[in-house]
């Protein structure tokens, strides 16, 4: 609904910036508490050594999205892992906190759907490559 292109790409940065803090967070927190990741993963029957794949995925695709560099394929990579995520760790939806976590999941998917198709906008190394 907005016609004004300097805030449309003011809030693509916004969004860029709060979608991708929470995964570069996340993996870089993983490191500290690798073993205990594995275990985690491993109880919901993934494989403990994805991890590092994981961790890589995380910062990344995060700090790929925070730059707006390649900025729709590293927000398609995002959307699919955290909708994996939430099929895999969050499917207890009887439970009202995996529940909330797992619908929590799926606007974050959104979100970056969202950025895939809008782009990084402006204020981005995308747009300085002319993309």
């Amino acid at each position: 609904m907005l016609n004004n292109p300097a805030i449309n790409n003011l809030a693509l940065l916004a969004g860029r910036v709060m979608l991708s803090v929470m995964f570069i967070k996340a993996g870089y927190d993983k490191i500290g508490g690798f073993a205990g990741t594995q275990k985690y993963m491993e109880a919901f029957g993934v494989p403990g050594m994805l991890l590092p794949l994981v961790i890589v995925a995380e910062i990344g695709l995060g700090l790929m999205v925070l730059a707006g560099f390649k900025t729709r394929l590293a927000a398609l990579g995002l959307a699919g892992f955290t909708l994996i995520a939430a099929l895999i760790f969050h499917r207890n939806l009887m439970d009202g906190t995996q529940y909330l976590l797992f619908m929590k999941n799926i606007a974050i998917t959104g979100g970056f759907l969202a950025l895939m198709v809008a782009g990084a906008g402006a204020y981005s190394m995308d747009a300085k490559q002319g993309e």
